[in-house]
């Protein structure tokens, strides 16, 4: 197939682009690199197979030729990238989700939407099915991000209803891996980062609240299986095995052998106190379970990051050397 990959510099544009690319399919990726990173596709420069557009998906764009499916993840989808970039991410969710849409429409193309687990918002049903409609706050400081999918998660069934297009829905739970920004704000990244300097772990909250983490290999085929198929869904990829915050504290901190301390902070405004999803339909409709134990996961991704010292230690700008009472990094990164 010819598939376009919005967003496909960023951490999971990157990855979908490259199991595409594996198993011999042509990627066209379209990127703004507002927070994709060019080195994540540069390894796929040398594929004939593989074409990088540098596009605001927000404006007006088109690919020459051909496609057979369009997967739609720009979006900024970390905390602080989304509240940096409040209008943009509303605009990529609403302008951009429609761009898109275009494009599928033009070839009848197959379209998937990489939706999340925020359009759930602080659940009060636990595990999330799909048919729950979620508890979000349209005017919190999450709005721009939730009711961005939700939007997108609109149109692209309005599209189906209207013009018949081939859409599929995919609620992403929380997702790590190798290509995660290190100061990107969420969980995994910020506790794997001041592990790894010795900076105090933050919790947001008493770390009772729950998360549920997907490694990105496991995330990525259940986006290729969306891909291959006509289903519409909306269905959860994640992984049903659920944490507490204070539980993956304990366990980042003896992967890396740090000896950080943990701090408490107050929780966010309209924080998800717990999330979890019920993966019936993935197995049922899309024959997709995860694989790889959560441990597993962190060790590939504590070692990933520690083979990057460089960026890991630019995350932490307040580190001139060991932090009193912690560690020196290079004990750490090394």
């Amino acid at each position: 197939m010819r598939v376009v990959v919005t967003g496909g510099a960023g951490f999971l544009g990157s990855h979908l682009s490259a199991a595409l690319l594996r198993r011999g399919d042509q990627v066209v990726c379209l990127d703004n690199f507002s927070t994709g990173r060019p080195e994540n596709v540069e390894p796929f420069l040398a594929n004939p197979g593989f074409t990088l557009i540098e596009t605001d998906v927000t404006e007006s764009f088109d690919v020459a030729g051909r496609v057979d499916a369009v997967a739609h993840l720009a979006s900024p989808a970390s905390p602080p990238d989304y509240h940096r970039m409040p209008l943009e991410t509303l605009a990529v969710g609403s302008r951009g989700t429609e761009n898109a849409l275009r494009l599928a429409a033009r070839d009848r193309a197959r379209f998937v939407l990489a939706s999340t687990s925020e359009v759930y918002g602080d659940p009060i049903v636990h595990p999330q099915r799909e048919e729950y409609w979620g508890n979000v706050n349209p005017v919190g400081p999450r709005s721009v991000y939730d009711e961005a999918k939700r939007y997108a998660e609109a149109v692209s069934m309005a599209y189906r209803r209207s013009y018949d297009l081939n859409v599929g829905i995919v609620r992403i739970f929380n997702t790590y891996g190798p290509r995660m920004r290190p100061q990107d704000g969420r969980v995994v990244t910020s506790f794997i980062t001041q592990a790894l300097v010795g900076d105090p772990l933050t919790i947001y909250g008493d770390g009772s609240q729950t998360r549920s983490f997907c490694y990105v290999d496991d995330l990525i085929a259940g986006i290729v299986a969306m891909i291959d198929s006509s289903v519409s869904g909306p269905v959860n990829i994640g992984n049903p095995v659920e944490w507490t915050v204070g539980q993956l504290a304990e366990v980042v901190l003896t992967l890396t052998g740090s000896t950080s301390t943990i701090e408490y902070h107050p929780l966010p405004t309209d924080d998800p106190t717990r999330r979890r999803p019920d993966i019936g339909l993935a197995g049922q409709l899309l024959g997709w379970a995860p694989k790889v134990p959560v441990e597993e996961g962190l060790r590939r991704t504590i070692d990933w990051f520690r083979s990057r010292p460089d960026d890991v230690l630019a995350a932490a700008p307040s580190l001139a050397g060991a932090q009193p009472g912690g560690v020196d990094p290079v004990d750490v990164l090394s």
